[in-house]
């Protein structure tokens, strides 16, 4: 019985040991899939950008040709430029033609039309793989990569992807029996230079594809920099799943997909995987660790995980914390292995508008700066996503990371340094909803959000110091009374409002009382509506004032305080639920369709706790 105890409290003490030497999440907070946000409380200042949104029935340059299937986007910062690559294809996941777009933005919230990198791929007939029935006849190839970018110590930007094949599409293009990785520089100017292979799978070479060996370049900066590539063992480590399965170039064979890593001050390396698959590497130079663990307390599944350093010396993840696409959340630890918090980010899901072969929901496959390609100069963490695997995003988000604001809103947009307006906003900005800071000839500078989405709507959010007990006044201009909606809750801290105020798209302001609303007033186009909401959760009550009308008025939630609020043109979405298939197969009704411009302008926001 003493070996037993004694055996035992050695297991405890390894089982402490090892969580404490391995990156783990030591936090209290889950998220709750019942709920696209999680009930996680927002990371203060994060700001959540639509870059392209697909739309079939209406191709143009800026919606990528009107191809459906968005996904796997990589990002980095060169030349004073943010650049984001992902894979587009007609319809669904792994079903061809694919080609690689690129887009670029000079400060992370307007974007180039995507233009494709790596075009479609042409293959020859009769490929085959062993395993699978069928051969190439006619065929254009898929694309599948983990690694989008490569700054080299020359400080030139090159571009990769990887061309593969499917003979179904049930068939993975990353089995090892692709075609191989192709390599393109770009330019200063934002031209690109010749496509090259940088690294062929068995059975391809020179002479059976469409692009010649890199060694072929005369270019020696750029052969130089493609063997500096080939040498840099972290790097390739994001090629294990396409590479052969033999690979020498590759440290860690195992089947882990979507590896990304950061540096310990003591320079050792953290590997994540899918899965929240983790290791610890001491020399990326000699001999790896071949098994990857769990780590301990993070949930995660089968969507990516991002790591990275933050620019306050201290460190983030970003992933679905849950066996959902969804939320997308950070988690930030002191010293890289202990994660202690987990804070919204991304936390709204659009209807998928066009069913297609594996297409999830969500926010996922999230993908930050890697080391070494770029640092923006606001010291914000940004990271890129596809939301429901159809539309591409990027998030800033502030560094530190915190969800605590400490001192009374008092956010007055006219007299606020000229592009800090938003610094502790939270802003959600569909293209076709977008949120910013507009100067308006009658009104002066304001919050704008706009919106012509059909699925989707403009949101931005406040945190405040939690209250029972506050008053907060803010002043809105409606430009319109016959359409749009423009709703406005005070949240908890998981989100749940038990207030709700909306100019609805009949004129009024009507405020919810339980599953019924009620008239403040009719409200007119143009005009400035002066808001005061003075409340109190002990007596679930408030009062309200708009420019002099209102009264008091019952919680149609209960909460025991309040920490944020919500300006949103549109209604909340509960779609899809934890109990929706995973497989949409159809398409919305009048998928590509917009609805007639609202606009709403908000001047300023005042809180204070009573």
């Amino acid at each position: 019985m003493k070996k037993l105890i004694i055996l035992s409290a050695l297991s405890l003490s390894l089982a402490v040991l090892t969580a404490q030497e391995s990156v783990h999440y030591s936090g209290k907070t889950l998220s709750n899939i019942d709920y696209h946000h999680g009930q996680l409380c927002p990371a203060i200042g994060v700001h959540n950008i639509q870059t392209m949104r697909a739309n079939r029935e209406h191709p143009d340059k800026s919606n990528g040709n009107g191809w459906t299937y968005n996904h796997q986007p990589m990002l980095a910062y060169w030349n004073n430029k943010f650049y984001l690559e992902y894979i587009s294809n007609p319809v669904g996941e792994h079903i061809p033609p694919c080609q690689t777009m690129l887009q670029t933005s000079p400060d992370g919230y307007n974007w180039s039309a995507p233009e494709a990198v790596f075009p479609k791929y042409k293959l020859p007939d009769g490929l085959k793989k062993s395993g699978e029935e069928g051969e190439t006849k006619d065929m254009y190839g898929v694309m599948h990569q983990r690694m989008g970018f490569y700054v080299s110590k020359s400080n030139r930007l090159f571009a990769l992807g990887f061309y593969s094949f499917v003979l179904n599409e049930k068939d993975d293009p990353n089995d090892g029996n692709g075609l191989g990785r192709v390599i393109r520089e770009i330019k200063k100017d934002g031209s690109f230079g010749p496509i090259y292979f940088i690294h062929y799978n068995p059975n391809f070479n020179e002479n059976n594809t469409l692009y010649p060996y890199f060694t072929k370049s005369k270019d020696k900066g750029f052969v130089a920099a493609c063997n500096e590539l080939l040498g840099n063992k972290l790097m390739v480590q994001q090629w294990v799943e396409e590479s052969d399965r033999n690979d020498p170039l590759i440290s860690v064979k195992k089947p882990y997909k979507a590896f990304c890593f950061y540096h310990l001050p003591d320079n050792r390396v953290v590997g994540l995987w899918k899965h929240g698959l983790t290791m610890i590497i001491d020399d990326v130079n000699k001999p790896w660790p071949q098994d990857a663990r769990r780590a301990p307390g993070v949930v995660t599944s089968n969507a990516k995980i991002w790591g990275q350093r933050t620019s306050d010396g201290k460190y983030a993840t970003v992933y679905n914390p849950s066996e959902y696409r969804w939320p997308l959340a950070v988690s930030v630890s002191q010293d890289g292995l202990d994660y202690t918090n987990l804070l919204l980010v991304h936390g709204e899901i659009t209807p998928m508008r066009y069913g297609g072969n594996y297409k999830s929901y969500g926010p996922q496959y999230t993908r930050g700066i890697v080391e070494g390609n770029g640092t923006p100069p606001d010291g914000n963490m940004w990271v890129t996503y596809s939301v429901n695997k159809e539309d591409i995003w990027v998030s800033s988000i502030p560094v530190p990371v915190t969800d605590s604001e400490l001192q009374p809103v008092n956010d007055n947009f006219a007299q606020m340094p000229v592009g800090h307006e938003l610094d502790k906003w939270n802003i959600y900005s569909p293209v076709m909803a977008p949120v910013k800071i507009e100067q308006t000839d009658k009104f002066g500078k304001c919050l704008a959000l706009k919106d012509w989405d059909k699925f989707d709507f403009a949101k931005v959010e406040r945190l405040f110091p939690e209250a029972k007990q506050m008053t907060a006044e803010f002043s809105v201009v409606p430009m319109q009374n016959d359409k749009g909606t423009l709703q406005i809750e005070f949240l908890d801290e998981k989100g749940t409002a038990p207030i709700r105020i909306t100019f609805d798209a009949d004129g009024a302001i009507i405020t919810k009382t339980g599953s019924r609303y009620s008239t403040v007033m009719k409200y007119e186009p143009g005009e400035t509506y002066n808001v005061k909401v003075k409340l109190d959760v002990t007596t679930r009550s408030y009062t309200i004032d708009v420019n002099g009308k209102g009264g008091t008025r019952i919680f149609f939630a209960p909460v025991a305080s309040v920490k944020r609020i919500q300006f949103r043109t549109g209604d909340i979405r509960r779609f899809p639920t934890p109990d929706t298939p995973a497989d949409q197969t159809y398409d919305v009704p009048n998928a590509g369709d917009s609805d007639p411009m609202s606009v709403y302008y908000i001047k300023g926001l005042k809180t204070e706790k009573n």
